[in-house]
């Protein structure tokens, strides 16, 4: 039958095979009889004790290395990092790759190239692109605020939420007004550190934008509280340099606060590139730093003995060349450009209770700056607690009249939380705050300023 299928010689081959099968098979059997054979010499287990023995030595073979490797990441990962911010050492982040370059001892120290014709070039530029015009309205003109903090994070671990609420805060008092912010983190010049670190900066920005009129430097610790006051633009027609101080401290007393250099505006002009020019000199870290500092100690009214200052030099300057600068400098006390919090932040109360935004004075102050708190640093000159909870209530008395417009306010000057002031409406276009700030439009509505 096979034969007729397949044909004799296929016959045979399937023959063979199966003999060969079967004593494949007699051999395999009696290899596991030997084998179960020596339990008794204690070599394996039961047979499912030896399947598992076998697998894992098959497995083990491919999977050793890959195995071993995945062990050392995971104890690297286990004893070298950790998931932890609270214990993370955030400097290990913050390093530098190089040195900063050494400047030439014999070189005297410069901004940058000496620019004479700056209102010529500048006066083309906005010729030659109207689209970009330095005033936005009658008695407006195009407004940069800059403000900055150091590349690095804060030397404690508060800090940068501290910075965040100072540039929201600003961000917030700039979109109501319609100026333009930059938030600077780049030293620009190693030389010009601390203090100084403005000047670079300041140049810089007013020669990449000929379209701005007016500056605004802001220190980051100062933060807006006034949020409806508008800067009396018209006042400063004739004027480059508008800070806040007073010209009987400056000029006769040459008291180093006479003036402060926290906030304060700068019309982009030749003149204040020559400015610039003649206030940089004692800025260079160093022995010349802290020379000029002895010669501003000498002849600044009350001024301690540390290294010189752009606050200090600015005093200086004025006062020992009024005739050059003076006539285009605005001295401003009609209101607060900079207010000292250490007279404002306990009145807050007060101010809300009997006045109204829009005064930008005492009774309302524009801006409060927190002068000698240092919230990014390990040490400031006053207790860090008081500091901390100062800027909290000054923050959220600047950021009610945001809230406002929208219906909330904050439960109290101390308090994160905030509250609904009104109900919703089906007609929101029709409703202002109660304060009458802002139309939802986020068009600034005149508010009485006496």
């Amino acid at each position: 039958m096979l034969e007729r299928c397949f044909g004799a010689h296929r016959v045979r081959q399937i023959q063979r095979a199966i003999r060969h099968g079967k004593i494949t098979f007699l051999c395999l059997f009696m290899t596991v009889l030997v084998l179960r054979g020596t339990i008794g010499a204690g070599k394996f287990g039961t047979p499912e004790q030896d399947f598992i023995e076998i697998r894992d030595h098959l497995y083990s073979r491919k999977r050793a290395e890959p195995h071993r490797v995945l062990n050392e990441v995971q104890t690297t990962e286990t004893t070298a990092e950790t998931n932890s911010y609270a214990t993370f050492d955030p400097t290990k982040l913050a390093v530098d790759e190089e040195e900063d370059e050494k400047p030439d001892p014999n070189k005297p120290y410069s901004l940058g190239p000496k620019i004479s014709d700056w209102d010529e070039q500048r006066a083309k530029w906005v010729e030659e692109n109207p689209s970009f015009p330095n005033f936005i309205g009658p008695n407006k003109p195009r407004v940069l605020l800059v403000t900055g903090s150091s590349p690095k994070p804060c030397e404690n671990p508060v800090g940068d939420h501290y910075l965040l609420k100072s540039i929201k805060n600003k961000i917030d008092y700039c979109r109501l007004h319609g100026i333009e912010v930059f938030y600077n983190f780049a030293l620009l010049d190693a030389e010009m550190a601390g203090f100084w670190a403005k000047l670079p900066l300041i140049r810089k920005l007013l020669l990449s934008h000929p379209e701005v009129e007016f500056l605004w430097w802001m220190d980051s610790d100062a933060m807006f509280t006034d949020m409806a006051f508008e800067v009396p633009w018209e006042r400063y027609k004739d004027h480059n340099f508008v800070m806040h101080g007073w010209n009987e401290m400056v000029y006769d007393q040459k008291n180093w606060i006479g003036l402060n250099t926290g906030s304060f505006l700068l019309r982009n002009c030749q003149w204040t590139l020559d400015l610039l020019d003649a206030w940089a000199p004692m800025g260079p870290k160093g022995k010349i730093r802290t020379e000029a500092g002895k010669i501003l100690t000498r002849e600044l009214k009350d001024r301690p003995v540390f290294e010189a200052d752009d606050q200090s030099a600015m005093v200086y300057l004025l006062a020992t060349q009024r005739e050059k600068w003076g006539d285009k400098v605005y001295l401003e006390s009609a209101y607060y450009l900079h207010g000292y919090w250490g007279i404002l932040v306990d009145r807050y109360e007060e101010m809300i209770e009997n006045y109204h935004p829009g005064l930008g004075d005492h009774r309302w102050p524009l801006v409060t700056h927190f002068v000698g708190c240092k919230p990014c640093g390990k040490f400031g000159d006053y207790p860090v607690e008081r500091c901390l909870k100062q800027m909290d209530r000054a923050f959220n008395f600047g950021d009610n009249q945001i809230l406002q417009i929208y219906g909330f306010t904050h439960k109290s000057l101390a308090s994160r939380r905030v509250k609904r002031i009104r109900n919703e409406t089906d007609n929101p276009l029709e409703v202002k705050d109660e304060l009458g700030l802002l139309h939802p439009s986020f068009k600034a509505i005149k508010v009485p300023t006496s």
